[in-house]
């Protein structure tokens, strides 16, 4: 069979050039995501902004990240993985160069709405495209080594604000945001479509000629007559009512939930992250650094995840950190010197980034090949209306007299929460395959 050739392959170069290119995008969406949060307290400066419009800016991506993921996700299982994945990275990479352009508030607003579109379609369809091609006892390692990429993306943003906006100022590093478009060339050279889902559409001599491709790559030979395709049927129309329906009820109400939780803290976090640390006395420049260093101890944790999530599974690992991100989110609001701002915020980007991986990892190994990116983007799409709220509704607590304290009593909460969804309605999905894992009948 055409599936066993694909999953009996040595994890090789293939793999790992694989893990680069998705990689390299996922860099430049998080770069994306960095920067205006670097630049909203400049900005704010510049333009007289008011708390509420601060968020709302932050907002719009959100909501274009909703809709984006929600219709690239859909797309995705229609049109193929590879074609979507270089649409939304051009459309995210332009419209990041337009924000440089943006001539009042109302503008950018627009143009935020068409790079969160662009960014929010990219990140379910690349983590499908990975996952869908990683051998099972790799698998959670390699979508957590994917999403580490993101903490790369961060120092990058943080890298650009502390070197280049105090001299050059926000529309510089807007411009620096339009430079992923030249990497959609690179994916069209080496990024061949998912294999299982040229097999759910009936399309087996091309996928064949792929694992033929790579089994010749790595030096394995006699085994590209083996074609039976038996394993992942032709695709049946499928809707979003398909999530809702036995085998996928209860995964998809656990998945909704802590996507919800886990963006609606992460944005209203680290959206906001600079200004709180501005606002607590410190200069704009030395917010950058701090933030820089906080951001470094995302790769840890990200490593730490990568090693955990095949050993003590995806379940548990993803629990046990959500709920560390919950109690050092609690103490990083409630700190009261430079050094345990630091210290805790270091700590709950440790746990709060190790959650996301795995998080990306788990999502798409509850879903067949016929709804995989349709499953993965309305996780993540519902996820996004978490963003949307956080950013405003932080924004009107502190305008409305609310301590930074009573913010981070929230965030403590609602990751706590999410934790305890995990525990109760999640199901274990470690080194198993994707084809009889997707079928498994609880949840």
């Amino acid at each position: 069979m055409i599936l066993r050739r694909l999953e009996a392959l040595p994890v090789g170069r293939f793999h790992y050039k694989l893990l680069g290119v998705t990689g390299l995008g996922w860099l430049f969406d998080s770069m994306d995501t960095g920067l205006i949060a670097f630049i909203l307290p400049v900005l704010a400066k510049e333009w007289q902004l008011a708390p509420g419009q601060m968020g709302l800016i932050g907002s719009m991506g959100l909501i274009g990240m909703a809709l984006g993921a929600v219709v690239s996700g859909t797309l995705a299982d229609y049109w193929g993985r590879k074609r979507i994945f270089t649409v939304t990275v051009l459309l995210y990479s332009v419209a990041t160069g337009l924000c440089a352009l943006a001539w009042d508030y109302t503008s950018l607003l627009v143009f935020r709405f068409l790079v969160g579109f662009g960014l929010g379609g990219e990140l379910p369809v690349a983590v499908t495209l990975v996952t869908e091609y990683a051998p099972a006892k790799v698998r959670g390692r390699f979508i957590v080594l994917l999403e580490s990429f993101w903490a790369l993306g961060w120092i990058a943003a943080a890298c650009i604000a502390y070197l280049l906006i105090p001299v050059y100022g926000w529309r510089f590093a807007f411009a620096i945001g339009a430079l992923p478009a030249l990497y959609v060339f690179l994916i069209r050279l080496h990024m061949p479509e998912s294999v299982r889902y040229l097999l759910s559409k009936g399309k087996t001599e091309e996928a064949n000629r792929i694992v033929s491709g790579l089994e010749a790559q790595m030096g394995l030979s006699g085994q590209s007559a083996d074609t039976e395709p038996d394993t992942v049927p032709e695709a049946e129309p499928v809707s979003v009512l398909t999530l809702w329906r036995k085998p996928f009820l209860v995964r998809t109400i656990m998945l909704w939930l802590v996507w919800f939780g886990i963006i609606f803290s992460y944005y209203g976090i680290f959206m906001w992250l600079p200004s709180l640390v501005f606002k607590q006395g410190f200069t704009v420049v030395k917010t950058f650094e701090y933030v820089l260093v906080m951001t470094l101890a995302q790769l840890p944790g990200y490593f730490c995840a990568a090693w955990l999530v095949d050993r003590m599974g995806r379940k548990y690992t993803l629990s046990v950190f959500l709920l560390c991100s919950g109690i050092a989110s609690y103490f990083f609001g409630h700190a009261a010197t430079a050094a345990a701002l630091m210290g805790w915020g270091a700590v709950m980007s440790f746990f709060n980034l190790g959650a996301w991986g795995v998080l990306y990892t788990y999502t798409p190994e509850l879903y067949p090949t016929s709804i995989r990116a349709l499953g993965s983007g309305w996780a993540a799409g519902v996820g996004r209306f978490g963003g949307m709220a956080a950013p405003v509704l932080v924004g009107m607590m502190l305008s409305g007299g609310m301590s930074i304290g009573s913010v981070f009593y929230m965030f403590a909460f609602v990751f706590i929460a999410v934790s305890a969804v995990v525990m109760g309605l999640g199901m274990e999905s470690k080194q198993q395959n994707l084809e009889s894992l997707s079928q498994h009948s609880r949840g």
